[in-house]
């Protein structure tokens, strides 16, 4: 068996044991350098040398953390939640007000997905702060939070694959289209900027379809939560202030959220975006000076999981590439297909899932299969539309059902904010069922058609 398929296989199988993610990435990084044939020294040395990849993610997650900690303390958020579990406790809402409160609940979760990923792109960087507030209303609609997971899953991948506008500008024009004509350029095989939109409107399709059935078909069902304390609310003195707030403080609040977001635009860095708005929210009162510390503590531990999983990740991927393994991987599966095209769109993409369940990043993933992807892709005489679904979709599909991948982690992050939210089986799994299986067949299909 293949190291990087053996890797992956035991990183799932202990994540679904319930095992710690993190130490799932470590020990099958492990076994699966071994497995190459990699003395224990090297494979040390690999992941040691891929955790600094995961180390600025890690860290500008815990500044965003401390940040949505801080908004927390306004009370914004959760006066707009107190309102509507009010009209519940009052006895006079309708199941016609609870539907539209439900839907009300997934237009504006998708809607800020869609956004934070162009228009203000800050990535997942809005869930510790929208989500967490809306967790009592959520439990008092009985809301399957496994339909939520999906739903902002799709919401902060759909439009990177097919928007190109913010991330969507880097992964599209900068990453996709780059690395395709980049490994074409030998055997004169370019594509336009308009090709990877086109070429990655059918597998986004798939993703649509998966998104209505696990809203109406796999969690339309009632599901029952209790009304526990949410990270950073737990004792009194944490909890947001219930004073009115004062207008000059409202104003602080909103220049605290735009100059997170231009700092973030101007430096490139969710960190100093994070620190910004941290600071200035640090002087508008909402908290006493002593309390600071506290609080962004309080917002590392809120985001600690996803920090640790993406640093853990970037080692996995460290041995993983140094096992070389990963074009064995796929000349392995080509001397399997024979001249079959179909069976070639089918195998190629299956070994893109397991290069980026274990990687976790399709960002990441593209230059790695890219490089392999298109000459075979050229030898099938696939059409450069065709190349450029089979190579994004290939990749995709680690992001959207990943237990590594941020695009999992950051709804776990947000719905897990009191406890009741599994990661692998809350949001991993049913956005692999519900995402990754769309993908395949309809980046099949668009490989055989366009």
């Amino acid at each position: 068996m293949n190291a990087i398929i053996l890797s992956v296989l035991i990183m799932v199988t202990l994540s679904l044991m319930r095992v710690s993610v993190v130490f799932a990435l470590i020990a099958a990084s492990v076994i699966g350098g071994l497995y190459a044939g990699l003395p224990a020294g090297e494979v040390v040395a690999a992941f040691n040398d891929g955790l600094g990849g995961g180390a600025t993610v890690a860290l500008a997650y815990a500044t965003l953390g401390a940040f949505a900690v801080m908004l927390s303390r306004t009370g914004i958020t959760q006066r707009l939640s107190a309102r509507i579990i009010d009209t519940f406790q009052s006895g006079t809402h309708t199941q016609a007000h609870a539907r539209m409160v439900t839907w009300g609940l997934f237009v504006s979760l998708i809607l800020a997905g869609f956004a934070s990923g162009t228009i203000i792109p800050v990535h997942i960087a809005f869930i510790p702060i929208l989500v967490p507030p809306l967790l009592v209303v959520m439990n008092h609609l009985n809301l399957d939070r496994r339909a939520v997971a999906c739903a902002i899953t799709f919401s902060i991948t759909v439009m990177y694959m097919t928007t190109p506008i913010g991330f969507g500008t880097i992964f599209l024009n900068d990453i996709l289209m780059g690395n395709v004509n980049e490994a074409g350029q030998a055997l004169d095989f370019q594509i336009g900027r308009d090709a990877p939109p086109k070429a990655m409107l059918i597998p986004a399709a798939g993703m649509v379809l998966g998104l209505l059935i696990a809203i109406f078909v796999s969690y339309r069902h009632k599901r029952t939560y209790q009304d526990l304390p949410i990270d950073g609310q737990e004792q009194g003195g944490n909890a947001p202030s219930s004073a009115p707030l004062k207008t000059w403080q409202l104003g602080v609040i909103v220049a605290a959220l735009v100059v997170a977001l231009v700092v973030q635009l101007w430096s490139g860095s969710m960190i100093f975006g994070g620190l910004a708005g941290f600071a200035l929210l640090s002087v508008s009162g909402i908290t006493r000076w002593d309390e600071q510390d506290g609080v962004f503590t309080q917002g590392m531990r809120l985001m600690a999981m996803v920090g640790f999983i993406m640093i853990a990740a970037a080692g996995f991927a460290g041995v993983m590439k140094a096992t070389g393994q990963i074009p064995e991987l796929v000349q392995n599966s080509v001397d399997l297909i024979g001249d079959n095209r179909s069976l070639a769109a089918l195998v190629m993409l299956l070994v893109g899932l397991f290069i980026t369940m274990g990687i976790g990043s399709s960002f990441a993933t593209i230059p790695i299969i890219a490089a392999i992807y298109v000459p075979l892709c050229v030898s099938f005489g696939f059409s450069p539309l065709a190349t450029t679904a089979l190579v994004g979709t290939a990749a995709a599909l680690g992001d959207a059902g990943s237990p590594a991948s941020d695009s999992t982690l950051g709804p776990t992050a947000g719905l897990n904010a009191d406890r009741q939210h599994d990661h692998i089986w809350d949001t991993v799994v049913p956005t692999f069922l519900h995402f990754n299986i769309p993908l395949i067949v309809f980046g099949w299909f668009a490989a055989m058609t366009l």
